[in-house]
């Protein structure tokens, strides 16, 4: 498995992983009936940089990185990342976050924060928690969840550099 910067190839590739996530509705807040080129914009052309790990031409998952805000807030970073379905619960979210911590490093940014982690996804806060983050607030009922209703989301935030 290696972690690349994103092609607009690989997006192709990834695009079905992408859509899938999205229209499941259970951890994005992305319009589940985006088309293809707002998505691409979205993923690989507003960020600061994409990646994405294949194994044998597949893509297992995919992260981008961009300022969290702009001006004075532009020394935090966020990250999204999703995972192929077909490839959960092989490491691949540990992979492509530590992966990240560092590239934010690199790129400046001296914190990480994820500004709408769904509470019900429960394996990713977990993660998040084993891998250093801390959830610094909660917002009630913020995320409408395809099959729970309503549920809340956490802020969560972890210090890169001093």
């Amino acid at each position: 498995m290696k972690i690349t910067e994103m092609t607009k190839s690989d997006f192709e590739l990834f695009w079905p992983v992408f859509k899938a996530v999205v229209e499941a509705q259970e951890t994005y807040a992305f319009d589940p009936e985006i088309d293809y080129e707002s998505a691409y914009n979205l993923w690989c052309v507003s960020p600061k940089k994409t990646y994405v790990v294949k194994e044998n031409g597949i893509i297992l998952g995919s992260y981008y990185i961009k300022a969290n805000a702009g001006g004075p807030s532009s020394h935090i970073s966020n990250c999204g990342y999703m995972v192929s379905p077909k490839s959960r619960g092989k490491g691949i979210a540990r992979m492509l976050c530590v992966h990240s911590q560092e590239i934010a490093v690199q790129l400046g940014f001296s914190a990480m924060q994820f500004n709408s982690v769904v509470a019900s996804n429960e394996v990713a806060v977990k993660l998040w928690i084993k891998l250093g983050f801390n959830i610094i607030g909660t917002i009630p009922q913020a995320y409408q969840h395809k099959k729970l209703g309503l549920v809340d989301a956490h802020i969560m935030h972890k210090q890169l550099t001093n």
